[in-house]
């Protein structure tokens, strides 16, 4: 499948060209091939040692992979490019995920054993290596480190419309400190915040809430199971579900090294960037939640089908993450995939659903937060909006990243 005319505008004809995607089997088998490789020990290493807050684990995939692709830029051949990865990712793991070293250490004696044993090799790992270790020192208090992202966020007044702690666990606010982080590649956190949201009273503002009171609620009597299915499956972090989506497409992907390397890389400094860009509009905000809102209109034990998260309304954050991986992968790739491919759930365990595109995701997360009565509609369609606008940003501005 060719690559949108967009993403090869925006990234050049010699970067893209070449990539496609074609399905995945629904489990991830063991693979000769290097970029799954080090993307499936990159994954494995961020989920069994990780960070509690995804944007850090994020960041850790943006400097592994954009590392990599900055050492590849120099070393032409597809060796080197293969050798060039392993000492970048290799040196990013280690530092930042320390405790998955022996996994880390395992692909890359498996890595070397693959390659040739001569000079340019040997330079092309240490050209990774050197990459990681400039890129781990330009990043060193960014302020995505977990302490943080959580700063503590005082909670203010009760008033319509302004954020309040939610039931059952009443948690102060998450995320707050992210607002500013430093990004990858936006000049600000706000360069791209929405509009605000609707008016307190307002029509839009009405039916968004009758909306979630409907079909939102735990005991919600118009609620599909379909629909209650959908919004389960959606629940889990954003980064683990989508780390299979992209999988696919690097899986299916008939590029090179390079391509790949810089397909992961783009997609995850996007994702690091809009994570940034949703706190700094949630907190300029600070929009209640609709279980707030619908028990200050008089319903008083009202409760969403799940847990509502400890941070303001508006926008989204799942919508965000979503709008932000459609735009990249769909910048670099193109709309569709070859075939369908297929992702699980950690939320909804033995479930699995089958996509022949990048969109649909998108859509089911926009119902899928309302059908949870967590999100109000405005919130996930503005999330996908304004991931899609840090999406453009960061692809349009891939030659610099990448050098």
């Amino acid at each position: 499948m060719p690559v949108s005319r967009r993403g090869a505008a925006l990234l050049g004809a010699a970067t893209v060209a070449t990539l496609g995607v074609a399905a995945p089997a629904a489990a991830q088998p063991v693979t000769t091939d290097s970029v799954l490789a080090w993307y499936d020990t990159t994954a494995a290493a961020i989920a069994g040692g990780g960070a509690p807050t995804q944007v850090t684990n994020s960041r850790t995939w943006a400097i592994a992979w954009l590392a990599a692709a900055r050492a590849q830029a120099h070393t032409p051949s597809a060796d080197g490019q293969r050798a060039a990865l392993a000492g970048a990712v290799h040196q990013t793991l280690v530092t930042l995920v320390p405790t998955r070293r022996d996994s880390a250490d395992a692909t890359l004696a498996a890595e070397l054993a693959a390659l040739p044993d001569r000079p340019q090799v040997r330079d092309s790992v240490a050209a990774g290596r050197a990459a990681a270790q400039r890129l781990l020192t330009e990043r060193a208090g960014d302020g995505l480190d977990p302490a943080s992202v959580n700063t503590a966020f005082p909670v203010p007044a009760a008033a319509p419309g302004v954020w309040q702690p939610t039931p059952p666990q009443y948690a102060g606010a998450t995320q707050y400190g992210n607002r500013v982080a430093r990004p990858f590649t936006l000049r600000s956190a706000g360069q791209f915040r929405p509009a605000p949201p609707p008016a307190i009273g307002s029509p839009r503002y009405e039916a968004d809430l009758a909306e979630v009171r409907a079909y939102g609620a735990a005991a919600s009597t118009v609620r599909t199971q379909a629909q209650t299915d959908t919004a389960t499956f959606w629940l889990g972090s954003s980064l683990t579900l989508y780390t299979p989506i992209l999988r696919a497409a690097v899986a299916q992907s008939p590029a090179p090294v390079l391509e790949r390397t810089r397909l992961v890389a783009l997609f995850h400094v996007a994702a690091v960037d809009t994570q940034i860009a949703t706190s700094d509009a949630k907190y300029t905000y600070q929009r209640w939640r609709p279980v707030t809102a619908i028990r200050a209109g008089g319903d008083a034990t009202w409760l969403p089908l799940h847990d509502t998260p400890a941070h303001p309304d508006y926008p989204s954050g799942h919508n965000t993450y979503s709008g932000s991986a459609e735009g990249v992968l769909t910048a670099l790739i193109g709309p569709r995939a070859r075939r369908p491919y297929t992702i699980g759930s950690p939320t909804a365990p033995g479930v699995t659903r089958t996509y022949g595109d990048w969109h649909q995701p998108s859509a089911e997360n926009i119902d899928a937060r309302v059908w949870s009565g967590i999100h109000t509609r405005s919130a996930d369609v503005a999330g996908i909006r304004l991931g899609e606008d840090v999406a453009r940003h960061v692809v349009r501005h891939a030659t610099d990243l990448l050098r």
